[in-house]
């Protein structure tokens, strides 16, 4: 079994942890997260154009890239973090164009190298796979898509097709951090995705708090945290603050079934 697998074989709903790469001293907040009870790891490679992204994470962002953090710099972030923490299951999450400008060979080929488990890269839609997905097949590292409230039955099966990992459900139609789906369209949205696909569904977008941790890991496979989590590295004493949140966060999500009677 994969790593990334296993991160969602425990029993319990899984806390997938994101901050943004050369954002502060990443090998302390990467190591605090984990410490916290972070099940999944979410490394950011900072991107000028973030589609997807909301003011925290865009500001995340320019401060790694006014810092000078490259693709090389992340892989290396990467490499290290799997030589301290072999068994906890990392995924780059981006943009195509850090991702293939060396041709996706290359990326897969390094990624693979430095311990990657899997890719999420936001702006390569499902027909334009042969621009990444062959590649990182090809070194064993899983392709994890995102679905939203607008991916409709006929479109999702292109989504799923080639899909690895888990799916990514983004739980409203707008940027991370600012908003957050009502608790009965997420249940809806995740009971449709799992009668069309054996895969993990992971949720995020817009979830800051243990409470809404906990109301979304009744119902998903994981739960997916950033915003939040990203605007502690801006802060004094980040890595200490990013383990308090993060274990707050794992308790609200591994414990969210215990009162759940089927």
């Amino acid at each position: 079994m994969t790593r990334l697998a296993s991160a969602f074989t425990k029993g319990h709903s899984a806390l997938v942890c994101f901050i943004t790469a050369g954002d502060g001293d990443t090998a302390a907040n990467l190591d605090a997260l984990v410490a916290g009870g972070a099940d999944v790891i979410e490394l950011g490679m900072p991107f000028t154009d973030p589609m997807a992204d909301g003011p925290a994470i865009q500001a995340a962002n320019l401060r790694s890239l006014g810092a000078g953090t490259t693709t090389r710099d992340v892989l290396m972030i990467a490499n290290e973090f799997r030589d301290r923490h072999p068994d906890v299951p990392l995924v780059l999450m981006g943009y195509a164009n850090p991702m293939i400008r060396r041709g996706p060979e290359w990326f897969a080929a390094e990624a693979s190298g430095c311990g990657v488990d899997g890719v999420i890269c936001v702006d390569i839609p499902p027909e334009e796979d042969d621009a990444l997905g062959p590649a990182l097949r090809a070194e064993g590292i899983d392709l994890i898509r995102l679905a939203t409230p607008t991916t409709d039955t006929a479109r999702l099966p292109a989504v799923l097709e080639g899909s690895s990992g888990f799916v990514y459900y983004v739980s409203v139609a707008g940027i991370t951090g600012l908003q957050q789906a009502a608790t009965a369209s997420i249940e809806s949205a995740v009971a449709r995705l799992k009668t069309a696909t054996d895969l993990p569904v992971a949720v995020g977008f817009g979830v800051r708090t243990p409470d809404q941790a906990s109301a979304i890991a009744r119902v998903a496979d994981g739960v997916v945290v950033g915003s939040a989590l990203v605007e502690l590295c801006a802060q004094p004493n980040a890595p200490e603050r990013l383990q308090a949140l993060t274990a707050s966060l794992a308790e609200a999500v591994h414990t969210a079934r215990k009162d759940v009677h089927v």
